[in-house]
């Protein structure tokens, strides 16, 4: 299914579905997740998640499983330790892009063992028609690329998406990219997007990025998706 025109819908940072929190967790959900369903609010583009975390020292997702999902983690601040069924035990902070592709299927979990709060922002994405655990998603991968330069994109073949991180300063502007499904999310900092003020929580929902164009209004950080395919079911 393709997209017709563009359209923009603004998410608020308060708008976001409250759950999962006690035991030094906090969540806020972009989409429907565990136990919050909203059958309007199901995915957009390939992302199906949009999780803000807050994980006071000590806390964290005890192991669990995956599949056929690609999940990309952003540290906000505080330092992120990651285990999985693969071996991999990495330790994640501020400016690296931690990716799971979890294929036919994966086990990890996820602490903050540092002294400090934790908040991230961990993001999924369905894998695009054709590339399932029953064909090239067979087996899970993991990675980590540390500290991302500024607008260079991270491309995550398996979803057919393209992640990118503007951090402009005040009175900066960045062009969106021309995509069919453009996810922006406001990690910090304020921007000026279409005549509305996004701050930071904030996410917008566009199709059709062609000739889009971000303000900065302060010193910013942008998590900015770019989405070629959706998923298909049946």
């Amino acid at each position: 299914m393709g997209t017709v025109g563009r359209v923009m819908w603004v998410q608020r940072a308060g708008e976001r579905y409250r759950g999962g929190d006690g035991a030094g967790i906090e969540t806020r959900h972009a989409f429907s997740f565990s136990g919050y369903y909203d059958p309007e609010n199901v995915r957009f583009g390939s992302l199906m998640a949009c999780n803000e975390e807050r994980l006071a020292p000590g806390a964290g997702f005890a192991e669990h499983p995956h599949r056929d999902v690609e999940i990309v983690t952003w540290v906000v601040e505080g330092e992120l330790t990651h285990e999985d069924s693969t071996g991999g035990r990495t330790v994640v902070r501020p400016g690296d892009v931690q990716r799971l592709s979890a294929g036919g299927g994966v086990r990890h979990s996820e602490r903050n063992e540092g002294p400090e709060p934790l908040t991230f922002v961990q993001l999924w994405l369905t894998p695009a028609p054709g590339l399932t655990s029953a064909d090239a998603g067979a087996e899970p991968v993991y990675e980590v690329v540390r500290g991302l330069a500024d607008s260079v994109p991270y491309v995550l073949e398996r979803a057919d998406a393209t992640l990118s991180v503007w951090r402009p300063v005040g009175g900066e502007r960045i062009e969106l990219p021309a995509a069919p499904w453009v996810y922006a999310h406001v990690v910090r900092g304020e921007i000026r997007l279409a005549e509305q003020t996004l701050t930071a929580g904030d996410a917008a929902r566009i199709t059709d990025g062609r000739g889009l164009w971000a303000h900065a209004l302060s010193g910013a950080e942008l998590l900015v998706w770019a989405m070629r395919t959706e998923p298909s079911y049946g």
